[in-house]
């Protein structure tokens, strides 16, 4: 109890912390500087602005993989799709049977490819798929071009059923990336 004391009498020390700098100080701003003139008169100079570099397009995960490539994969009819942040989900009826596709694209893809191998889980290359594809159970793994795509399925019968299905879905990501 006495934990939770402590843990209550911090956050509420912090909220106030966070509310009073916001609100800035008690004491009103200074005014700004006035501006120094020059006593000569100054030429202008060419300013140049060099290209931003150019950041990779947004990879909308929903339409990497449809309704109907989530339905295949997971061979039962799906919910329509809930996108959210650089993931989508479809999750099956709650009639059943157990089924849910996941799409991950991005960091987030390439962050499950990187726990799961740090968990020494088992994966298998798959040659001629983007720059790089991996499948493990349950999953797929797809790099093109820096852009990673993770696609898991979650069904309660044996994941080895699903390879050729996750096989033939990270071609079709790979396609449309």
């Amino acid at each position: 109890m006495r934990y939770l004391t402590s843990v209550a009498r911090f956050a509420v020390a912090a909220t106030a912390l966070t509310v009073l700098a916001a609100c800035g100080g008690a004491e009103p701003a200074a005014a700004p500087p006035a501006p120094v003139q020059p006593s000569e008169p100054v030429a202008p100079t060419e300013v140049t602005e060099a290209p931003e570099p150019s950041a990779p397009a947004q990879v909308d995960a929903c339409a990497l993989v449809t309704k109907k490539d989530a339905e295949q994969l997971a061979g039962t009819p799906l919910e329509d799709p809930m996108p959210s942040g650089e993931s989508c989900w479809f999750t099956g009826p709650v009639s059943g049977p157990v089924a849910q596709v996941e799409v991950h694209v991005g960091d987030g893809a390439k962050k499950i490819l990187d726990i799961d191998r740090d968990l020494n889980h088992e994966f298998e290359t798959l040659s001629g798929i983007g720059d790089e594809a991996y499948l493990e159970d349950g999953m797929v793994f797809v790099n093109v071009s820096g852009v990673w795509v993770a696609v898991r399925l979650v069904r309660t019968d044996d994941p080895a059923k699903y390879n050729e299905r996750l096989t033939e879905l990270a071609r079709t990501v790979a396609g449309r990336l």
